[in-house]
């Protein structure tokens, strides 16, 4: 026997309560439920948008309870602001290691294009909480955007920079380039997200590589 008087329940143990009682074991187990807390917020803010959204739906979807999701998260804002975190270095990591093998800095560049626009195809749910639930939430959310931006311009920046350096593209300010390629690529998904148009993003590559590609110097075969 366990030494509990027959018929009394064991009190349920706060998560601060097992981390003490398992100290080993419950960083892990923690780092697991925040995760599937982080993947539920991905499908509800996409399904419902940010202010459709309410903490009970993602704790219903990670198969969770409030006090766990407050274990980890103090409000929506903060596990919204923890998601887009989350998500840019991961969809910025996969950019460069796709295209890693091309050789070049003119081939690294139209890679760049073909990927970008492949990823936000294959991830339309992340897309839509990067490209358009972010925007226009207020303060806190408004810098996290700029930084998330700021790091999908600063990798397509470093791929034109090699190229001036190469001489495969005559001198360019590089930062406004890469600004309006983003910028560009924002526009065409963000239609895609919400109105459906093109139909699909694969559509607008030919149009959209034509466009940028010789706004920076790169000719392309007829």
């Amino acid at each position: 026997m366990d030494g509990l008087p027959l018929g009394r329940k064991r009190p349920t143990r706060t998560p601060q309560a097992e981390a003490q009682a398992h100290p080993r074991a419950m960083p892990r187990d923690a780092d697991a439920t925040r995760q599937r807390i982080l993947d539920a917020a991905t499908e509800v803010f996409a399904e419902k948008g940010y202010h459709g959204a309410v903490i009970d739906d993602i704790v219903a979807v990670a198969q969770t309870s409030k006090g766990g999701f407050y274990f980890h998260f103090p409000n929506k804002q903060a596990i919204f602001l923890a998601l887009v975190e989350a998500l840019s270095p991961r969809l910025a990591a996969t950019v460069e290691h796709a295209i890693a093998h091309e050789q070049g800095a003119v081939a690294k560049v139209d890679a760049a294009l073909r990927v970008v626009l492949d990823l936000f195809a294959r991830h339309r749910r992340l897309s839509k909480i990067l490209l358009v639930e972010a925007v226009g939430l207020g303060h806190g959310f408004d810098d996290k955007l700029i930084e998330v931006r700021g790091r999908f311009i600063a990798l397509i920046k470093g791929y034109l920079d090699d190229a001036v350096n190469e001489g495969a593209i005559p001198p360019l300010d590089t930062d406004i380039a890469a600004c309006a390629w983003f910028g560009a690529i924002n526009e065409i998904v963000v239609r895609w997200l919400v109105a459906g148009q093109p139909t699909s993003l694969e559509d607008a590559l030919p149009g959209l590589r034509q466009l940028l590609l010789r706004s920076v110097g790169i000719r392309l075969p007829d």
